[in-house]
C-alpha cells in the first residue's frame, strides 16, 4: 500500500473513499516512464501518493513543454469527469513514487456512481486549467531563473523531499528551453546557496529564498488548489 496518501481520495465522504480505494490496486511509478498519449484511451487512472507525473504539450519539430504537473495533490486521468476518454497532453513519470491505479471501465462505473467525486474532480480541472495558464504565461513572460525556482518548488512540494534527481537535459525538456539556459540559471541558485546541484541530484537548502526567487505563478497555483480543495 502507498505510504503516503492522495488528497483528493482522502478529502471524499468515508463511505465514497472506501468504495473508490476497493477497486484501486498499488503500482510504482517509474522514473521516465510514459502513462498515456495525446489521443489514445488509457488503460488506467492514477492517484499518486508520492512521486509526480509530467503533462506534456507536444509540439511539432519539438520535443514539447510541460504545462502541468500531478502529484498527490490529484489524479491522472481527470478529463473523464468531463466523459471525454483522452487527455490532450503525453503523460510521464518525472519523478519515481507510488500510486493507486484503477482501470478505466471501473473508474468510469464508479464515478457515475459517486457524486462527491465527480464534485472533487470537478473542483480539480479548475485547479489544473488554472495550472496550464499560468504555465503559459510563465514561458512567455518570466525569466530563466524564476520558472526554474518554479518548479524545483512543484517538484519538491509533490516528492515529500528535498532531494530528488533531475537532469538538466530534461530540465530543458521540461522547461522548454536550451540545456545551457538551465545550466546558467542553476548555476545562479547554487552560488544563492538556495540549491545544491551535483550529476542529476538536486537537493533545496533554502525552501524560502528559492519562493522569493519563483514568478508569483508558483503562489498563485498553491492559492488556487488551497481555496478549491483544502
Amino acid at each position: 500500500m502507498p505510504a503516503v496518501k492522495n488528497h483528493l481520495i482522502e478529502i471524499l465522504p468515508r463511505k465514497d473513499r472506501q468504495r473508490l480505494l476497493a477497486i484501486c490496486e498499488p503500482v510504482e511509478l517509474v522514473l521516465s516512464r510514459v502513462l498515456s498519449v495525446p489521443g489514445e484511451r488509457p488503460r488506467h487512472v492514477y492517484f499518486p501518493t508520492s512521486g509526480f507525473i509530467s503533462l506534456v504539450a507536444l509540439v511539432e519539430g519539438s520535443p514539447g513543454v510541460e504545462v502541468g504537473m500531478v502529484g498527490n495533490e490529484g489524479m491522472l486521468g481527470v478529463q473523464m469527469a468531463l466523459g471525454v476518454p483522452a487527455a490532450p497532453w503525453r503523460a510521464l513519470v518525472q519523478g519515481q513514487g507510488a500510486a493507486w491505479r484503477i482501470a478505466t471501465p471501473a473508474f468510469r462505473r464508479e464515478l457515475a456512481l459517486n457524486p462527491a467525486l465527480q464534485r472533487g474532480l470537478q473542483r480539480y480541472l479548475y485547479v489544473l486549467m488554472a495550472q496550464h495558464a499560468a504555465s503559459a504565461g510563465c514561458l512567455r513572460f518570466h525569466m530563466t531563473g524564476q520558472r526554474l525556482a518554479r518548479w524545483l518548488l512543484m517538484s519538491q512540494d509533490r516528492s515529500h523531499s528535498d532531494s530528488f534527481h533531475v537532469t538538466h537535459q530534461f530540465l530543458a525538456y521540461m522547461l522548454g528551453m536550451r540545456r545551457a539556459g538551465v545550466t546558467t540559471a542553476a548555476s545562479g541558485l547554487q552560488r544563492e546557496g538556495l540549491i545544491e546541484y551535483r550529476r542529476g541530484d538536486v537537493t533545496v537548502l533554502n525552501r524560502k529564498g528559492l519562493e522569493a526567487v519563483a514568478c508569483s505563478c508558483y503562489a498563485a497555483d498553491r492559492q488556487t488548489y488551497a481555496q478549491l480543495l483544502g
